[in-house]
C-alpha cells in the first residue's frame, strides 16, 4: 500500500446557517481546502471523490455534490455511518489512493441539520432501539441513548457531574479563538453545572449544538506529493469498529467497543501508540462521551479519565490536549462534516498554523462515534512520513 498525504486542508465555518443550503457549504469549503494547497491545485487533478453526508431534504447528496462543484468528469461516493461517517470517508479515500486506483481523491462532508427536521436526522436513530417484536421506537433519541451510558460510568467510576462540566468548559475555552467555531464564548463550572438538565445527567452544556457546515481535504499519493506541498500531512493510519447497536445486548455500558476496536487498528496501521498522539480531536458529541473516549483510546487507565480532565492534561498547554478545537461541544457538530473537519483542525496543527496551536505537535488523531455508540472511525494523521 503507497502512503498517503494531506495536502490541503479547508472548512466553512459551522453554526445556524438559515441563509445557506447544501449546494453553498460545498463550494465554500472546496475553495477554502483549495487555498491552502501550497503548489495550487487545479481541480481537474481531482480524480475521484468520497461524500460524507448524514441527511439532507436537498435531494441527491452526489449529484449535489458534482453539480455545485463542477465535477463533473469523475466518480463520487457517498458515505453514510452515523456520526462516524467524516472518518469513515477518510478512511474510504485513504484506501483508493494507496491501493494505486486513483492519484488525487477529494474527502469532503457536509450537512445542513438546520435545514432538516428534526424527526428525520434524529428519530431515525431511536428506531435503531426497536426490539423486533415491538413496532415503535423506544425514545432514545441521541441525548438519552448516550445518558445510559454515562450515567452508568458515573455510577461506576469516580468522575461526576462536575467533571463533565469542566469538560464543557475546557471546549468552550479552546473555540473562543476558533474562528469557525458555532459557540465562541467561555463558560464556567457553576454554569454547566446549573444549566437546565436536557436528559439526565446532561444539562444543557453537555450537548452539541445542531449544526450547519462542510470541509474538505485533498488526499494524494507519495509520488505525487511533491507537485502539491513541500509540507504533507501523512495519514499513517484507519480504523473502523462496529458492535451491537441494540443496549439490552451490550454486556458493558462504560466503554464504547467500537472505539476501542477502531483504534487498536489505526495504532496498528500507524506504528504508534496512544502515548505518541501529540493532540487529538475526539467525538465529544456529549461531555461524558469525551470522558469515556480517554479510556477507550488508550489516553488514561481504566475509569481514570476524571484524573485528565481535573489535572489539565487535555488542555490546550497540558501534555495531551484534546478539542483544541472546541470539539463538537463547542465549535459545532453537522454529522458528515464533523469526521472531515476534525482532520482540518489536526492538518493545521501538524503544519503549526492552528488558531489554537499545540506546541511541538507531530503526531494527532481524529476520533468519531455514532450509530448510537454501534461504529467508530478513527483517523491517525502525522508530519512524519514513517
Amino acid at each position: 500500500m503507497r502512503r498517503v498525504a494531506v495536502v490541503g486542508a479547508g472548512m466553512t465555518a459551522f453554526g445556524e446557517h438559515f441563509g445557506l443550503g447544501i449546494k453553498d457549504l460545498l463550494p465554500m469549503a472546496l475553495s477554502e481546502m483549495a487555498a491552502t494547497v501550497d503548489k495550487g491545485l487545479d481541480r481537474a487533478d481531482i480524480q475521484a471523490a468520497w461524500f460524507g453526508e448524514l441527511t439532507t431534504s436537498d435531494g441527491f447528496p452526489s449529484g449535489i455534490l458534482v453539480d455545485s462543484c463542477g465535477l463533473l468528469d469523475i466518480p463520487v461516493t457517498r458515505v453514510e455511518n452515523a456520526c462516524a461517517t467524516g472518518n469513515d470517508a477518510v478512511r474510504n479515500a485513504t484506501y483508493a489512493v494507496g491501493s494505486g486506483a486513483v492519484d488525487v481523491a477529494l474527502v469532503i462532508g457536509a450537512d445542513k441539520v438546520r435545514e432538516s427536521s428534526s424527526r428525520g436526522t434524529f428519530w431515525e436513530w431511536a428506531a435503531l432501539t426497536r426490539d423486533m417484536a415491538w413496532d415503535y421506537p423506544l425514545g432514545l433519541v441521541a441525548p438519552a441513548n448516550f445518558a445510559l451510558h454515562v450515567a452508568r460510568y458515573l455510577h461506576e467510576s469516580p468522575a461526576t457531574r462536575e467533571h463533565m462540566a469542566m469538560v464543557a468548559v475546557k471546549n468552550h475555552r479552546h473555540a473562543v479563538s476558533n474562528p469557525k467555531a458555532q459557540l465562541r464564548f467561555e463558560i464556567t463550572v457553576e454554569q454547566a453545572m446549573a444549566a437546565p438538565m436536557v436528559v439526565a445527567p446532561f444539562g444543557l452544556y453537555d450537548c452539541t449544538p445542531q449544526s450547519d457546515g462542510a470541509a474538505a481535504l485533498l488526499l494524494v499519493a507519495e509520488d505525487v506529493v511533491d507537485r502539491y506541498t513541500d509540507r504533507p500531512v501523512w495519514v499513517r493510519g484507519v480504523g473502523l469498529g462496529l458492535d451491537r447497536v441494540m443496549h439490552q445486548h451490550k454486556t458493558d455500558m462504560t466503554t464504547f467497543p467500537p472505539t476501542v476496536k477502531a483504534a487498536r487498528a489505526a495504532y496498528a496501521m500507524a506504528g504508534l501508540g496512544p502515548d505518541e498522539i501529540d493532540v487529538a480531536e475526539v467525538h465529544d458529541c456529549f461531555t461524558g462521551v469525551e470522558l469515556i473516549s480517554y479510556e477507550d483510546l488508550g489516553f488514561a487507565e481504566r475509569l481514570g479519565a476524571y484524573k485528565l480532565i481535573e489535572n489539565g492534561v487535555t488542555s490546550v498547554g497540558g501534555a495531551k490536549p484534546v478539542n483544541p478545537s472546541g470539539g463538537l461541544k463547542a465549535k459545532g457538530h453537522p454529522p458528515g462534516a464533523t469526521g472531515v473537519a476534525q482532520c482540518v483542525e489536526l492538518f493545521e496543527q501538524l503544519r503549526g498554523e492552528s488558531h489554537n496551536q499545540v506546541d511541538g505537535a507531530r503526531n494527532a488523531l481524529a476520533h468519531n462515534i455514532g450509530g448510537p455508540t454501534a461504529v467508530s472511525a478513527i483517523t491517525v494523521l502525522s508530519s512524519d512520513r514513517g
